[in-house]
């Protein structure tokens, strides 16, 4: 069963998306305001988010831009603001669609069936020829940018996932954090290399089982880091 996240800041318009979405076998998720709909679409597991452009805390943009820079799931834009400038923006950011309220509920349901198969031929096209290496539990799928870690599927960030893919292709191999820096960031990147101990940190609080004794991501001392077979 496919699962939802609706973000939407009305009530009203949000349980009857709700209730016609579940009438066609999807489970449903509502949040209300854009903050905690942030967290529930970057933390949680869903397979189509529906966000409203208009929410208190965090608007729909903001939200549509952080979830494309960790997840690739199918995002439609709902909006009461009809101008061209507001569509462009929220398809130029990643959003898969974008409907202008008020519209019928059951062309939602539409649109939602439509892209969620639209991704699953995707996939399937995509799975024969797709680059996954697999290493002591961890199945590592570069293609379609996706991690497993003893069969759970873990949820990183875009850059999380670059680090981890290059240190996983250069195994046993010790990189200094300078040389991680402008490999992963390039060498037009300004900035402090302390970015690649935070990401390594949160690497490792993610996929190992103690990320104080880390048994893949090792840290050479003096050195830097290695991806230990």
């Amino acid at each position: 069963m496919s699962k939802i996240l609706i973000v939407e800041d009305e009530e009203a318009i949000a349980e009857l998306e709700r209730d016609y979405l579940e009438l066609s076998g999807y489970e449903v998720v509502i949040e209300n305001n854009g903050k905690s709909g942030l967290d529930k679409a970057l933390h949680d597991s869903y397979d189509l988010l529906i966000l409203d452009l208009m929410l208190p805390q965090v608007d729909g943009f903001e939200i549509c831009k952080k979830v494309r820079e960790a997840k690739n799931v199918p995002v439609i834009m709902v909006s009461a603001k009809k101008d061209d400038v507001d569509k462009i923006r929220g398809l130029g950011l990643g959003a898969d669609d974008y409907m202008t309220k008020p519209f019928s509920p059951s062309e939602l349901v539409a649109r939602v069936k439509a892209h969620l198969a639209r991704y699953d031929r995707l996939l399937s096209s995509n799975s024969p020829d797709n680059d996954i290496l697999e290493i002591r539990g961890i199945k590592l799928d570069k293609t379609a940018r996706r991690i497993w870690v003893n069969g759970e599927e873990k949820q990183l960030t875009a850059k999380e996932f670059d680090v981890l893919s290059f240190l996983a292709m250069n195994p046993n191999h010790v990189f200094t954090k300078e040389q991680l820096f402008k490999e992963l960031w390039g060498t037009d990147m300004v900035g402090d290399i302390a970015t690649v101990t935070v990401h390594i940190k949160k690497l490792r609080e993610k996929i190992e089982m103690d990320s104080t004794n880390p048994q893949y991501i090792e840290t050479i001392w003096g050195v830097g880091y290695r991806f230990r077979l």
